[in-house]
């Protein structure tokens, strides 16, 4: 599927099952979540077909259904509504409709008995500034910044770099990967930051099959994992960096960040 006007307006033919699909992937390829049919999300969700399936796999995501929920029941629209699912991966004003008292409410349904005492800093992310949108469950929920502030760096600060939904330039596009000019997640302190911009590699395609077409150099993506996602418009590009931020400020200011005892949730 391609823009039909680049740097400005998405395709909005793309279905929000299939939306969901493409940023879903990544992590599902790896075995970290979801069911266990990586390969018919790249590839239903990369024809557009098969909307049917897509969203019977779409609701065995438990970590990431709820969050689709809780955006479509403050927004009047079905979970897999298109805008729904931007929102939790990229952001969108349908991100700021969720109450944080909604936000906290449902946390506290899902991880309270499990988290016990530490789930207060749950709440207080949600409280302090933080969206449903997917950056705050890595930051918030995950338990990762919470084992970088033990002095466990290295693969936690891997993880949550590359577990969120973070955005590149295409510096070079050469068959199946590409070359994506990216700021990299660093650890300062006791504090998760962007740092500075760095090449990195990227899939586009596995074995001809991917989810944007027609890269060309100077193109601005979604990244998840090492797969490009999506191409994103600049209000698209906008609303990602917004979030990512308000929930990079939400979870730096909590004291207990992120409880191990929830990090398969």
């Amino acid at each position: 599927m391609t823009l039909r006007r680049r740097g400005d307006v998405l395709d909005e033919a793309t279905s929000g099952p299939a939306l969901f699909a493409r940023y879903a992937y990544p992590p599902n390829a790896l075995g970290y979540c979801g069911p266990n049919d990586p390969a018919a999300l790249l590839e239903i969700s990369a024809a557009g077909g098969q909307l049917d399936h897509l969203s019977h796999l779409a609701r065995q995501f438990d970590g990431a259904w709820p969050y689709l929920e809780l955006i479509a029941g403050y927004s009047g629209a079905d979970p897999l509504d298109r805008r729904v699912v931007e929102a939790y991966w990229v952001g969108n004003e349908l991100s700021l409709r969720v109450p944080a008292a909604a936000l906290a409410l449902s946390l506290d349904d899902r991880f309270a008995k499990r988290a016990g005492r530490r789930f207060e800093s749950l709440s207080e992310a949600a409280v302090t500034g933080g969206v449903p949108q997917h950056s705050f469950h890595v930051f918030a929920v995950y338990p990762w910044l919470g084992l970088l502030r033990e002095g466990k760096e290295g693969a936690p600060l891997e993880i949550l770099d590359r577990c969120r939904i973070r955005w590149g330039r295409v510096t070079s596009v050469g068959g199946d990967l590409v070359t994506v000019r990216s700021r990299a997640l660093g650890f300062v302190g006791s504090r998760l930051v962007l740092g500075d911009e760095r090449d990195e590699q990227v899939r586009q395609r596995l074995d001809g099959v991917g989810f944007v077409e027609d890269l060309v150099e100077g193109d601005v993506v979604a990244l998840h994992w090492d797969w490009i996602c999506d191409r994103l418009s600049s209000s698209s590009l906008a609303w990602l960096r917004a979030c990512t931020h308000r929930n990079l400020t939400a979870v730096n200011a909590l004291a207990t960040p992120g409880p191990a005892v929830i990090c398969g949730a």
